[in-house]
């Protein structure tokens, strides 16, 4: 079991500690070949406990390959990745996959739910994973999609359901199994205004109630409402509001 789910961060509150942190870390494709990319180029990163962080850059940036790599979705090249102390950057798929399971919920941009379950059914679905009694799995399941607003649409399935209502859906999945940090790679590149307003109250509460919330963004609207930005370039850290002070993003 993660350090988090025994020791959660006072809700609010940013703690001395790092549950992230990437230490030189690369990703090159085709190395050594003339059409060599460095999606990421050295980078070096920590977020503590308890930061709701906007990772923010233009497509081709790298911040979308970094977001892989703080998911457990993908591997550096080289360079170590830490979460919540632990060398991840050295594990097997199998252990990769625990991880992203029990420490890590994903918001998608394009909400990722299987269309023949149920709204209940696709949150379900990570505490499935977790071998979670039924019992259990649905009162959690349905606690969470109250969390967001959808304990009403229980049995709805996708094609139900609006874009606002099914990332709502998605948000739910991320947060059932009460992982330390949330990942939101883009959550509301779907969405209108008000719903865009709406999910991102949602991630701030998620925020306000103790979890590290990491947002990833080119829209710089979205990326001023959080407590601290990374701006990301030809895939390297080109500014850091923690160390560098607030910018005109």
């Amino acid at each position: 079991m993660c350090r988090y789910m025994a020791e959660r961060t006072t809700a609010g509150a940013v703690s001395s500690e790092p549950l992230i942190e990437l230490r030189d870390v690369y990703k090159i494709y085709g190395e050594g070949l003339e059409s060599e990319v460095r999606a990421l180029d050295g980078v070096n990163l920590r977020i503590m406990r308890g930061e709701y962080v906007a990772i923010i850059g233009s497509s081709g940036s790298g911040k979308s390959t970094m977001m892989n790599i703080l998911g457990c979705l993908d591997l550096p090249t080289y360079g170590d990745y830490y979460l919540d102390g632990e060398l991840v950057s050295s594990l097997g798929d199998s252990e990769l996959s625990e991880i992203r399971n029990r420490q890590i919920g994903f918001i998608f941009q394009g909400f990722n739910l299987i269309s023949e379950l149920t709204a209940l059914e696709n949150v379900e679905l990570p505490l499935d994973y977790q071998g979670v009694f039924v019992a259990n799995k649905r009162a959690r399941a349905i606690e969470a999609l109250e969390k967001v607003g959808m304990g009403g649409r229980l049995n709805h399935h996708s094609n139900e359901m609006s874009g606002g209502q099914q990332q709502r859906v998605a948000i739910a999945r991320a947060i059932v199994t009460n992982p330390p940090l949330i990942l939101a790679d883009e959550p509301t590149g779907n969405l209108d205004s008000k719903t865009t307003a709406d999910v991102i109250s949602i991630l701030r509460g998620l925020h306000a109630a103790g979890a590290t919330v990491v947002l990833i963004t080119h829209d710089r609207e979205i990326a001023r409402n959080a407590d601290r930005t990374v701006r990301v370039l030809d895939g390297r850290i080109v500014h850091d509001s923690a160390v560098d002070g607030k910018e005109d993003i």
